[in-house]
């Protein structure tokens, strides 16, 4: 994402734009967790990998913080992630 919306947010109806910009905003940490950890991997410093893991860590938490908000905004999300955990409890009971 780098910085760019993914989406037009002034072509968003009135009611749903707080759930897009909650969106948008995780899409924009995932993308920073993903940069950091990438970025970690390649360094061969051992103080710079561990800053950049712990931004991560950090960026981790700020997902958590935007996705609860939206689950309080959008019951039927947090419905299918409800169902989602079910049918991957299921499917990992069926492994064993």
């Amino acid at each position: 994402m780098l910085s760019k919306i993914p989406i037009d947010l002034s072509k968003v109806k009135k009611e749903d734009l707080n759930k897009e910009i909650l969106r948008a905003a995780i899409i924009a940490e995932l993308d920073a967790i993903s940069l950091y950890e990438q970025m970690a991997a390649l360094t061969t410093d051992e103080r710079i990998r561990e800053v950049l893991l712990d931004i991560a860590k950090e960026e981790k938490t700020h997902v958590g913080e935007l996705l609860t908000l939206l689950l309080k905004l959008d019951v039927e999300q947090k419905e299918e992630i409800e169902k989602a955990k079910e049918e991957i409890k299921e499917l990992l009971e069926k492994k064993k």
